[in-house]
């Protein structure tokens, strides 16, 4: 029998560094990844264009923080269904496509919140 996984004790730095490693190695070859952060720094840029008050700031930057986080558990889910099994499993399929629900769910309500606070501010500008 082989002894049970203890890991190391680490520092309060040592945990942020785990944590750096871990977003290094969660975005790594994820292009869906990359497409939230370019469209997160295109609601940054609209944000200062059109001058957000502070509360809608903490509701895009949550937003944001929200789908890169849900993106950054998928990603541990594909890793860990590849360290688990690299055949056809159904239940590692079904947990890849919950994992991938999930992004969209969260994409897909935190651009119903983007829109109804910027597009008040385009019209207004625009108008």
């Amino acid at each position: 029998m082989s002894a049970e996984f203890q890991p190391p004790p680490r520092s309060f730095l040592g945990k942020f560094q785990c944590a750096f490693r871990g977003i290094a190695a969660g975005t790594r070859g994820q292009s869906s990844f990359f497409v939230h952060l370019v469209i997160a720094a295109l609601v940054i840029g609209m944000g200062v264009w059109l001058e957000v008050t502070a509360i809608e700031w903490c509701l895009l930057a949550l937003c944001i923080a929200v789908v890169l986080a849900l993106e950054l558990f998928n990603s541990c889910i594909e890793s860990l269904a590849r360290a688990i099994d690299r055949q056809r499993n159904e239940q590692l399929r079904n947990a890849l496509d919950i994992a991938s629900g999930a992004v969209l769910v969260g994409a897909i309500g935190s651009a119903v919140v983007g829109l109804v606070i910027l597009l008040p501010h385009v019209v207004q500008v625009l108008g």
